[in-house]
Protein backbone atom coordinates (compact mmCIF):
# COMPACT_ATOMS: atom_id res chain seq x y z
CA UNK A 1 0.00 0.00 0.00
CA UNK A 2 1.48 3.86 -0.56
CA UNK A 3 -0.06 6.79 0.54
CA UNK A 4 -0.48 9.54 -1.43
CA UNK A 5 -1.01 13.52 -0.51
CA UNK A 6 -4.05 15.25 -1.56
CA UNK A 7 -2.19 18.44 0.22
CA UNK A 8 -1.18 19.90 -3.62
CA UNK A 9 -4.82 19.66 -4.48
CA UNK A 10 -5.91 21.37 -1.44
CA UNK A 11 -3.11 24.16 -1.27
CA UNK A 12 -4.36 26.03 -4.66
CA UNK A 13 -7.06 28.27 -2.76
CA UNK A 14 -4.72 28.70 0.23
CA UNK A 15 -0.95 29.36 -0.81
CA UNK A 16 0.21 30.74 -3.73
CA UNK A 17 2.93 28.63 -4.69
CA UNK A 18 5.15 25.91 -3.44
CA UNK A 19 7.57 28.34 -1.29
CA UNK A 20 4.42 29.44 0.93
CA UNK A 21 2.97 25.89 1.47
CA UNK A 22 6.45 24.79 2.66
CA UNK A 23 6.80 27.58 4.69
CA UNK A 24 3.11 26.70 6.14
CA UNK A 25 4.50 23.24 6.86
CA UNK A 26 8.16 23.73 8.16
CA UNK A 27 9.83 21.96 5.56
CA UNK A 28 11.81 22.87 2.75
CA UNK A 29 10.53 23.50 -0.50
CA UNK A 30 13.10 21.16 -2.24
CA UNK A 31 11.25 18.44 -0.43
CA UNK A 32 7.91 19.61 -0.90
CA UNK A 33 8.92 20.05 -4.70
CA UNK A 34 9.96 16.23 -4.22
CA UNK A 35 6.78 14.61 -2.71
CA UNK A 36 4.80 16.58 -5.50
CA UNK A 37 7.24 15.11 -8.22
CA UNK A 38 7.14 11.57 -6.72
CA UNK A 39 10.46 11.55 -6.33
CA UNK A 40 10.35 11.73 -2.83
CA UNK A 41 8.09 9.78 -0.25
CA UNK A 42 5.45 10.72 2.05
CA UNK A 43 7.46 11.24 5.52
CA UNK A 44 6.37 11.88 9.46
CA UNK A 45 8.08 15.52 8.90
CA UNK A 46 5.69 15.73 5.65
CA UNK A 47 2.60 14.38 7.31
CA UNK A 48 2.94 16.63 10.37
CA UNK A 49 3.60 19.74 8.33
CA UNK A 50 0.30 19.20 6.06
CA UNK A 51 -1.38 18.85 9.41
CA UNK A 52 0.17 22.19 10.46
CA UNK A 53 -0.47 23.99 7.01
CA UNK A 54 -4.11 22.52 6.88
CA UNK A 55 -5.33 22.84 10.44
CA UNK A 56 -9.05 22.68 9.72
CA UNK A 57 -8.42 19.34 7.39
CA UNK A 58 -8.64 15.50 8.78
CA UNK A 59 -5.53 13.15 8.25
CA UNK A 60 -8.35 11.18 5.83
CA UNK A 61 -9.02 14.38 3.61
CA UNK A 62 -4.90 15.36 3.25
CA UNK A 63 -3.76 11.09 2.69
CA UNK A 64 -4.85 8.58 0.71
CA UNK A 65 -3.78 4.88 1.19
CA UNK A 66 -3.64 3.43 -2.53
CA UNK A 67 -2.46 -0.37 -3.86
CA UNK A 68 0.71 -0.38 -5.24
CA UNK A 69 1.22 -0.64 -8.84
CA UNK A 70 3.65 -3.34 -9.92
CA UNK A 71 7.16 -1.83 -10.00
CA UNK A 72 8.74 -1.12 -13.34
CA UNK A 73 11.52 -3.97 -12.22
CA UNK A 74 9.16 -6.59 -11.79
CA UNK A 75 7.73 -5.86 -15.58
CA UNK A 76 11.20 -5.89 -17.05
CA UNK A 77 12.09 -8.94 -15.51
CA UNK A 78 9.03 -10.52 -16.37
CA UNK A 79 9.85 -9.37 -20.04
CA UNK A 80 14.14 -10.54 -19.53
CA UNK A 81 12.50 -13.71 -18.94
CA UNK A 82 10.42 -14.36 -21.43
CA UNK A 83 12.91 -12.94 -23.90
CA UNK A 84 15.56 -15.34 -22.74
CA UNK A 85 13.26 -18.29 -22.79
CA UNK A 86 12.76 -17.23 -26.57
CA UNK A 87 16.18 -16.90 -27.47
CA UNK A 88 17.10 -20.30 -26.02
CA UNK A 89 14.27 -21.86 -27.88
CA UNK A 90 14.91 -20.80 -30.99
CA UNK A 91 18.52 -20.63 -30.71
CA UNK A 92 17.98 -23.98 -31.18
CA UNK A 93 16.84 -24.54 -34.49
CA UNK A 94 19.00 -25.15 -37.42
CA UNK A 95 18.86 -21.78 -39.73
CA UNK A 96 21.61 -24.02 -42.16
CA UNK A 97 19.71 -25.37 -45.47
CA UNK A 98 19.56 -28.91 -46.24
CA UNK A 99 20.25 -30.08 -49.47
CA UNK A 100 16.91 -30.24 -51.41
CA UNK A 101 14.78 -28.08 -48.86
CA UNK A 102 13.08 -25.08 -50.28
CA UNK A 103 14.41 -21.67 -49.36
CA UNK A 104 11.59 -19.78 -46.61
CA UNK A 105 11.91 -16.09 -46.41
CA UNK A 106 10.18 -13.89 -43.00
CA UNK A 107 9.51 -10.95 -44.51
CA UNK A 108 9.33 -7.41 -41.86
CA UNK A 109 5.77 -7.98 -40.62
CA UNK A 110 6.55 -11.65 -39.74
CA UNK A 111 5.07 -12.85 -43.28
CA UNK A 112 6.49 -16.22 -44.44
CA UNK A 113 6.79 -16.98 -48.11
CA UNK A 114 9.30 -19.47 -50.70
CA UNK A 115 12.15 -17.54 -52.12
Amino acid sequence: MLLKTRVFDICYGRYQNLSELARAMGISVSQVYRVREGRRGINQTFIIGAIRAFPGYKLDDLFRIVPESPSKNVLRTNVNIRHNYLVQKYSRLSLRQEPGEKEIRVGVRGEIGEA
